[in-house]
């Protein structure tokens, strides 16, 4: 049997020794061996340096972006070769979809951030300036950008195609190359995805790299500007933690590590209500999804006292319809723990909770299977247990496969009290339709917990359930669960870049960060900015405005018109008496929509449209026969890749006859990137 390859510097190469022999998980036969004897480590982490970083680097976001989307296609063609593959490390095809289709998904969801939410640039600004100085010549700005290492990837063998993809996919964005290491019982389901990648030719080379195999001493070659993440045991979480280059050169690590996360059942569900069967339902789904191979999974069915015989029949009820055997027939349910030595592992972990609970439902010695050796292949029968009071092995044993725990609460603080047992979870659901309940015990689990999902009659048509991790929200849990965040949109890839503190005059910063700060120079001259295109802007360019009365007329027509006839602009008596106004006041609509009327050309041009306004603010009132002006100013550009324009945004500034800040604002425009001939 031949030896998985492992991609290493542009080349696919074998371990030099005979390997690990890894398993069908269904027939018990040799599928590969894996080996990383021989490999140059060095070699990887210097290519991902010097070729994949800067090669990625030189891309703005939203060109990483088109890269991760023209990915997602390319491997979305692949989808029933990795479906057949994938039957072999005992999943079936619902299993393979929540790996498959998930890491695809991610891959898309990552690219349509990366359009909508971050700059056609490679650095970002984080918020607003900030003043420094009473003058305004010395201001801050914090600015992202991309470090020039590498992110190790450690993932775990539950789900070797989105635990790969869903830390590529930030990565990529932030600018840096991957070298992944998937666990070896299920790694040549990665291989055959690493290998779609690299032939398609869609990523610079370096950006991705593949060992199949021990990681050897691959972390040794690893500093300061580098990162692991790392998904999989407690146990390997504390080795990796004491590892001198994370201890001594300041590699960044993410653990994402055991979870005992749990459902609570809220004590308002009774005995036919929807709630009720819809905990019932995310329970046994979370217990049989991938055997229960998740870090996800449910493991404490954490209910109130009166209803514990009720939740556990049902609970039975739902596991008697789960069919277990090869998952390559149609009607099984539920396929084979990844391997014979994981089983053994999981009914280690039983045999312990069994100390303080007892099984009401399934024989972790004897399954019926379907189509498969019950002994050739890993199969265990779903155990549902349920503890005794004052049990402590459910908050301490994680048994990583088809097995949960009931536990039965009296108040909700207790079942609170018993979530946090777990020292730390990636998730915890809640199943009410009482908003105080919803209130008391989110506000109580939050602590414990990296995501909660509240569920109901009312979201459940919609919901996306208990263990399934989604682009735009954080994927991670403190304490026990190991403290790190993946995923979270845009918080996950700028989780990887470096956040520096700039501290300059506005001038400097302007030049250092492309967009204009208040302070800098504005750049006056005789062609109104709307007559310029995108390329023939610059930042800075400005118009300052002349100048118009706002009068009595003025405001009453407002008012009459719009309908919008509050006291402070109509009824001078009301609006004397108001400490803030003095006496009548123009609407600060109407002040906006004067101040376009004066910066605003009206001729056909490059300027295209206006699609919003941001960071609106009114600073001082306009009095009758108040005197206004504007200064429009060139903030930033972001040209559209897939498109003639780009997006401006100008820096709006409305003043009164004594150079006071009546109104600032961001005005959004979109502008042809070229003049239009003739």
């Amino acid at each position: 049997m031949s030896t998985l390859e492992s991609y290493v510097a542009g080349y696919w190469l074998r371990g030099t020794d005979e390997g690990v022999p890894v398993l069908d998980a269904v027939t018990g036969e040799e599928v590969t061996r894996v080996s990383s004897r021989g490999l140059d480590f060095a070699a990887m982490v210097a290519h991902a340096r010097e070729v994949g970083g800067p090669a990625i680097q030189r891309l703005t976001f939203h060109e990483r972006a088109s890269l991760l989307k023209e990915l997602a296609l390319h491997l979305g063609r692949f989808k029933d070769e990795l479906y057949t593959l994938s039957l072999r490390t005992g999943c079936t095809r619902r299993d393979s979809m929540v790996d498959v289709d998930g890491g695809i998904g991610t891959l898309f969801s990552y690219a349509s951030k990366g359009k909508r939410e971050l700059p056609d640039d490679t650095v970002f600004l984080d918020g607003p300036h900030e003043p420094l100085g009473k003058g305004g010549a010395f201001v801050g700005q914090h600015l992202y950008t991309s470090r020039p290492g590498v992110v190790v990837q450690i993932n775990a063998f539950n789900f070797p195609v989105w635990g790969m993809l869903e830390k590529l996919a930030p990565a990529f964005l932030a600018g840096l190359p991957s070298i992944v290491k998937p666990g070896s019982q299920t790694a040549y389901l990665t291989e055959a995805v690493v290998r779609r990648i690299v032939a398609s030719g869609i990523l610079p080379e370096g950006s991705l790299q593949l060992v199949c195999g021990s990681a050897g001493t691959l972390l040794d070659e690893l500093g300061a500007q580098d990162a692991v993440a790392f998904t999989g045991s407690a146990h390997t979480a504390r080795i990796l933690r004491g590892h001198p280059s994370v201890l001594d050169r300041g590699v960044r690590l993410g653990v994402e590590a055991d979870s005992l996360n749990c459902s609570i059942l809220g004590p308002d569900v009774r005995p036919g209500d929807p709630e009720l069967d819809l905990f019932v339902k995310g329970v046994v789904t979370e217990m049989t999804v991938k055997a229960g191979q998740k870090c996800t999974a449910i493991r404490r069915v954490i209910v109130p006292e009166p209803i514990a015989d009720a939740v556990v029949d049902a609970i039975s009820a739902r596991l008697d319809r789960i069919t277990v055997g090869n998952p390559a027939d149609e009607t099984v349910r539920m396929g084979p723990l990844a391997s014979l030595a994981q089983r053994d592992e999981v009914r280690k972990a039983i045999e312990a909770l069994r100390t303080s609970a007892e099984i009401v439902y399934g024989d972790p010695s004897h399954v019926d299977v379907v189509g498969a050796d019950a002994e050739r292949g890993a199969f265990l029968s779903p155990v549902l247990l349920r503890a005794r009071p004052g049990a402590a092995e459910p908050h301490d044993v994680e048994p990583f496969g088809p097995v949960a725990t009931v536990l039965s609460y009296g108040s909700v603080d207790e079942s609170v009290e018993l979530a946090a047992r777990g020292r730390g979870s990636l998730v915890a659901s809640l199943a009410t339709h009482d908003p105080q309940v919803a209130r008391d015990v989110a506000r109580g689990l939050a602590p414990w917990h990296g995501r909660l999902l509240i569920l109901d009659r009312d979201d459940a048509g919609e919901s996306t359930g208990h263990g399934s991790p989604l682009p735009m929200l954080v994927h991670g849990g403190p304490g026990r669960a190991g403290g790190g965040e993946e995923l979270g949109g845009i918080r996950g890839v700028l989780h990887h870049m470096q956040r520096t503190a700039l501290q300059g005059s506005p001038d400097m910063l302007t030049a250092i960060t492309g967009r204009w700060t208040t302070g800098s120079r504005r750049l006056v001259d005789t062609v109104h900015p709307f007559r310029k295109s995108l390329a023939e802007l610059r930042i800075g360019d400005t118009i300052e405005t002349a100048s118009r009365t706002v009068t009595l007329d003025d405001i009453n027509h407002f008012a009459e018109f719009t309908g919008d006839t509050f006291y402070a602009h109509t009824d001078p008596e009301a609006a004397a008496a108001n400490p803030f106004f003095g006496g009548i006041v123009a609407h600060g609509y109407l002040v906006v929509s004067l101040a376009a009327g004066l910066f605003v050309d009206p001729e056909p041009g490059p300027v295209l449209a206006n699609f919003g306004v941001d960071h609106l603010r009114f600073l001082t009132p306009v009095k009758v026969d108040d005197t206004i002006r504007v200064s429009l100013t060139v903030k930033q550009m972001t040209p559209r890749s897939s498109a003639d324009y780009g997006e401006v945004r100008w820096d709006a500034t409305v003043t009164n006859q004594d150079g006071e800040l009546v109104a600032t604002y961001d005005v959004l425009t979109l502008v042809a990137k070229t003049a239009a001939e003739g």
